[in-house]
């Protein structure tokens, strides 16, 4: 190709501005320059993912500290930190199976996440959101962008690894548990990461950024409109949270680290659908529709209202009610591994799925980890038949084979799965002559 004058202006014009970018860059850092500082104010503010989402902060001093049980010592708390309050969880009206499956997972991580499909405005968002504030919060390395785990190695990023090695002191903070909002215009370096541009120029050594599975590491990774994002993204996504852990080859740097996060994802049924090999890789699927009832709606009503007029008061009405599930919450993760599920249940788990022609075993999986889920917060160690009619249509239905005629947030599928699920449980009730 032929390079006219023209282009060749073009060109020096670009590689001015770059090199007057990094100069700037360096020139901050040098001048010890970290930005804006921020005004400590306690006029409410309003802030959100998306408009008409909108969660409540104030900043409030505190001077808090916790003993940790792993270390032995005192770990530090931010002395004036942002709190943000979120519409309390226990008040959220209706929407039960969304809830069930936010719980289940909360309890059990290895069940595999949660897709909720369902109308706008029926409180996706706000149900996932709201639940920072009944998760148990957890112990992290200070300063740590992967909310490492103070004494699990399989939990730790790379430099707190390094720290170990060489024999360093961790300073270690409680912290709420994480959730990270992935952005639909999120670019693939931005989620999984990539060389620290700033540090390469000012040092000249390569060191590597964490992205947002980094970041969600140890919490929850939010994708709002998942149908809505690109499928190599998805498949990114989702092989980090089915492995644990993320992988990065590129611009001559190789890093890994933790990335066990629950994957809560949710949709719109009009802004298309997910291919079924992306389905499948969800642990439980979740259908919300509008409320009907009008005395639910109008409870509804008065609680967001109330909310909205004053969110700290709200919420400190309701803790008692938010601090109970978080000790059922906390209390179901200790009982859990003590779960045991009868070889019945097993086989009668396993021949619903022969039956409906799912393919593959991660249904069969789902809804044995749900089943114990379910029975560890009922404060129980053995699965019963109950905790399978619960979990089954939440594990299975989005799995069945698909039916042109037959959207995938179709609630026919839960009645046919429970139908199933019952002639198998029960024959004799369904014997010719009863």
């Amino acid at each position: 190709s032929v390079v006219t004058p023209e282009m060749a202006s073009r060109m020096g014009g670009f590689r001015v501005c770059v090199a007057l970018a990094l100069a700037l860059v360096l020139l901050l850092k040098l001048t010890g320059f970290h930005g804006v500082p921020t005004i400590l104010s306690s006029t409410r503010g309003i802030t959100g993912p998306r408009t008409g989402r909108a969660s409540f902060a104030r900043t409030r001093l505190r001077g808090m500290g916790l003993t940790s049980a792993a270390t032995g010592r005192t770990p530090t708390r931010i002395a004036a930190r942002e709190e943000t309050f979120e519409f309390p969880f226990t008040r959220i009206v209706g929407q039960e199976d969304m809830k069930m499956g936010l719980l289940l997972n909360a309890v059990d991580p290895a069940i595999g996440g949660l897709l909720v499909f369902g109308d706008r405005g029926t409180g996706k968002s706000v149900c996932i959101q709201s639940m920072k504030s009944v998760l148990p919060e957890i112990e992290v390395v200070k300063g740590d962008s992967y909310n490492s785990h103070p004494t699990d190695r399989n939990l730790q990023g790379p430099e707190v690894q390094e720290r170990v090695d060489a024999g360093q002191p961790l300073d270690t903070e409680f912290i709420k548990t994480p959730i990270i909002q992935l952005p639909l215009g999120a670019t693939e370096d931005k989620v999984c990461g990539t060389i620290d541009m700033e540090e390469a120029l000012l040092s000249g050594q390569k060191k590597f950024e964490c992205g947002l599975l980094g970041k969600a590491n140890r919490g929850i990774l939010f994708v709002d409109e998942i149908n809505l994002m690109e499928d190599g993204l998805v498949d990114v996504v989702l092989d980090s949270a089915a492995g644990g852990y993320n992988k990065v080859e590129r611009e001559g740097i190789s890093a890994e680290h933790p990335a066990r996060y629950i994957l809560i994802a949710t949709g719109h049924p009009d802004e298309g659908e997910l291919r079924p090999q992306l389905l499948d890789r969800f642990g439980l699927f979740a259908t919300v529709s509008t409320i009907q009832n009008s005395t639910l709606c109008t409870q509804m009503i008065i609680d967001r209202l109330e909310f909205d007029e004053d969110p700290e008061t709200f919420c400190r009405k309701v803790e008692s009610e938010q601090a109970e599930l978080r000790v059922k919450i906390d209390s179901a993760r200790k009982i859990l591994p003590s779960v045991t599920v009868s070889k019945d249940l097993q086989l009668i788990v396993a021949e619903v799925c022969g039956r409906l022609g799912t393919e593959g075993i991660r249904g069969d999986l789902s809804c044995i980890r749900a089943a114990s889920a379910a029975a560890a917060l009922d404060g129980r160690t053995e699965v019963s038949m109950d905790d399978l009619y619960k979990v089954v249509p939440l594990a299975i239905g989005h799995r069945l084979k698909k039916d042109p005629t037959d959207p995938v947030f179709d609630t026919k599928r839960s009645s046919l799965v429970l139908s199933a699920l019952k002639r198998i449980a029960n024959p004799q009730d369904y014997m010719v002559g009863n």
